[in-house]
């Protein structure tokens, strides 16, 4: 941007102009103009604002109602503009025409000010990307995933590992229906599948191939894959990870005794038996009278798998009505925990409890045991009778769950640096670590899927239950591998239906990470934002935090340790910049000194006045969406606190801390979102990485000789708009009983 022409204007309008003294507020402004008007969101008003643009103003401060609010309106290219928040933060939350209020109000547009006279539009990071998707998986969703892609104008490349398309379709000759009558079932069609992907003139398909590795970034990906013992080399703009599931080992239930008898069967086993010509036991291959089905075998366990597979209970359904057709006598029961046959899938359940011969029975089977006269003995505790049953059976069916055919990368990089320990021959400590990880290691299934060449690991990252989301609530199809989507049950366990939508909202995922790529924007969850991350090398001491603490492997190393970026891989999240105790990073809108200028803008009354400054750091994504609906709420909160949103609370530096404790503020409110296992954070662990730095906050306490208290970190959902005002009024009070800054005045 050339030199900076600053105006700034200050809308009336929503109670502004009525409860604040606007003059006395434009006298903050210094050496530049400030205007008012009574609605600056109008035409009139965004006619206004584009005149003084067209006059050379190319920075503009306006006072107004949120960012959050009138984004479209106030979008004026080639312009940077600055909202300072006067009606959700002040007005509709304060007393009107109060000193405190005023002085917020002023604090506020200084802040603005400081902000806009430091910040800078953003120049993209353009990439010449290419419009090639790779799908990883020829099942189900990567068949459809290819088939979008290429109808959208995009080349697609389809890999299976296996001889040919067509994933667990295959063996599931038979289907539920997703169209009505949801009670009957229907054929699979995977024929037809088949030639439309086949047929089409943008997918390549390549059979018994595996991805040998992929390195680059979003846009310029490049991949080497095997087949048959050669290798090539492409280039694709994104890659939709479809690897699908496999079942879980049976084995591992001990009390339902898989492997004792060959007529305890899984669910995947069931269905090759209804495949064949004749239905019998496998043991003798005498008729089968009675069968049991038993739900939830290993599913909903803490033992093996803490979640539920979705489709079990409609399987066990749909292979109970094929069975009654085979075999009209047979008596059928299935043993549940719960039926679940969500939406219009109750038809289907209907229709199995309709037919003479099935039996539904809610219980926990404590064991099955094979008898001496060849037969299974089922206990059921927990039924409806209130007492213990014993079942006795030809063949038990069990529904085991779907397990994702994905790897957790970073786990694997700790076998392989564990294992570089060893052949390096290190002694002592090292190794005695690097070989009890080897073995806390060795029962997990580390093959690598994609063989990302990531300092973070050759796969992404698992979270709960071993799924490689991002953000499932909000980016349900992301990984944490930036232009790497999810889809059918490498994502989440899903039935053929499921798989055909996420296959389609991956391959646009994919898409659009390509095309907003090629403008230099990011995808997600700062969907527009051009800024990227700049490093200042010499400064950097190596010390690593910045490239382990990413969450999306932005960052490699070269062989002393400095970070070497990936801009196109980074989220924009600012957490590296958090991280750098040297202030390396940071961006043209977002970095370590615009920080410290709004800070530092603030004015802090001295001790005589016995008004407290409290600085608050809030989450734009969740924390500051709360806030703001506080505001609308009117929900009053104390006037001692100045707000500054920021990207992530991963993105707070210490330093800011101690800036704003060495001015004069009496305390630092930190606001993230919520961590652990049901995390809201958009950037995945930022409250938590926040948390584990507070360590240095303490010690920077410490030295100061300050108060532990002073700083508080806070975490809560977009949801807790009405808990957010309580938690700062508790946190002014404790100020106020602790007592003042003793550096204020300094």
């Amino acid at each position: 941007m050339d030199q900076k022409k600053i105006a700034v204007y200050l809308c009336e309008g929503c109670e502004i102009g009525t409860s604040l003294d606007l003059d006395a507020l434009a006298g903050v402004c210094g050496t530049y103009a400030c205007k008012t008007h009574p609605c600056l969101c109008r035409s009139d008003g965004v006619r206004t604002l584009e005149d003084h643009i067209r006059d050379g103003v190319n920075t503009l401060v306006l006072g107004a109602c949120s960012p959050r609010f009138k984004s479209e309106q106030f979008n004026l290219p080639g312009c940077l503009v600055e909202r300072v928040n006067l009606r959700e933060q002040v007005v509709w939350t304060h007393e009107a025409n109060d000193e405190d209020t005023q002085m917020m109000a002023e604090d506020y547009l200084r802040m603005g000010i400081a902000r806009a006279e430091r910040t800078a539009l953003p120049d993209p990071f353009t990439l010449d990307v290419e419009k090639t998707i790779l799908i990883i998986g020829g099942g189900t969703s990567g068949m459809k995933a290819a088939l979008e892609s290429a109808r959208a104008g995009f080349k697609a490349i389809l890999v299976e590992k296996e001889a040919e398309l067509g994933g667990w379709k295959r063996r599931f000759p038979v289907q539920f229906r997703h169209s009505p009558p949801y009670g009957g079932l229907a054929a699979t069609n995977l024929n037809g599948d088949l030639k439309s992907v086949l047929d089409h003139p943008n997918i390549e398909v390549l059979t018994s191939t595996t991805v040998a590795s992929i390195e680059g970034q979003p846009g310029q990906f490049d991949i080497s894959l095997r087949t048959n013992g050669t290798t090539r080399v492409s280039r694709v703009g994104a890659v939709v990870q479809a690897t699908g599931w496999k079942p879980y080992d049976a084995s591992r239930i001990e009390h339902l005794s898989y492997g004792k008898s060959p007529d305890i069967v899984t669910n995947i086993e069931m269905e090759d038996l209804l495949n064949k010509p004749q239905l019998v036991r496998p043991s003798d291959g005498k008729p089968i009278r009675q069968i049991a089905f038993i739900q939830c075998a290993g599913s909903r366990d803490p033992n093996h798998l803490p979640y539920c597979s979705a489709v079990c209970c409609r399987v066990s359904i749909k292979q109970a009505i094929q069975l009654r057709e085979k075999l009209p006598d047979t008596q059928t029961m299935i043993f549940y925990k719960d039926i679940r046959t969500p939406a219009q899938y109750e038809d289907l359940y209907r229709r199995a409890q309709e037919l003479k011969g099935i039996l539904f029975a809610k219980g926990e089977v404590a064991g099955v045991t094979p008898r001496e006269d060849g037969r299974l003995r089922i206990e059921v505790d927990q039924s409806m009778l209130g007492e213990k049953i014993l079942v006795d059976v030809d063949l038990v069916v069990l529904a085991t769950g779907m397990v994702p055919r994905v790897s957790d990368g970073e786990v694997i990089r700790r076998q392989r640096d564990a294992q570089a320990v060893i052949d390096r021959g290190e002694k002592g400590v090292k190794l005695e670590t690097a070989k009890a990880t080897l073995e806390e290691l060795k029962q997990l299934d580390l093959e690598s899927v994609l063989n990302l060449n990531y300092r973070q690991g050759p796969d992404t990252p698992t979270l709960q239950h071993g799924f490689p989301d991002s953000h499932f609530i909000c980016f349900p199809y992301e990984s944490r591998r930036t232009g790497i989507y999810l889809a059918g049950c490498a994502k989440a366990p899903t039935d053929f239906e499921g798989a055909i939508s996420d296959g389609t909202a991956a391959a646009l995922k994919a898409i659009q990470s390509v095309e907003l790529g090629s403008q230099g924007k990011a995808v997600h969850p700062r969907w527009d934002d051009m800024s990227f991350p700049e490093f200042s090398f010499q400064r950097c001491t190596q010390c690593k935090r910045c490239t382990e603490e990413c969450p999306f492997g932005v960052l490699n190393e070269d062989e002393k340790g400095t970070p070497k970026p990936n801009p196109a891989r980074c989220r924009r999240c600012g957490i590296c910049l958090g991280a750098c105790p040297e202030r390396v990073i940071s961006f043209k809108n977002y970095s370590i000194d615009i920080v410290s200028s709004m800070i530092k803008a603030v004015e802090i009354p001295d001790e005589f006045d016995e008004k407290p400054r409290i600085l608050g750091l809030i989450c734009e994504n969740d924390a500051y969406p709360a806030l703001d609906t506080a505001g609308i709420l009117r929900r009053r909160f104390s006037t001692f606190i100045r707000f500054i949103p920021v990207r992530c609370l991963g993105s707070v530096n210490t330093i800011w801390i101690a800036d704003a404790l060495s001015r004069g503020f009496d305390g630092v409110l930190l606001v993230g979102c919520q961590s652990g296992d049901h995390y809201q954070c958009h950037f995945i662990k930022g409250s938590e990485i926040m948390g584990i730095r507070g360590k240095n906050v303490r010690e920077k306490l410490t030295q100061l000789a300050l108060e532990e208290e002073r700083v508080r970190l806070e975490e809560l959902t977009i949801a807790d708009y009405n808990r957010l005002p309580e938690i700062i009024n508790a946190f002014a009070d404790e100020i106020e009983e602790i007592g003042l800054n003793p550096f204020k005045g300094f």
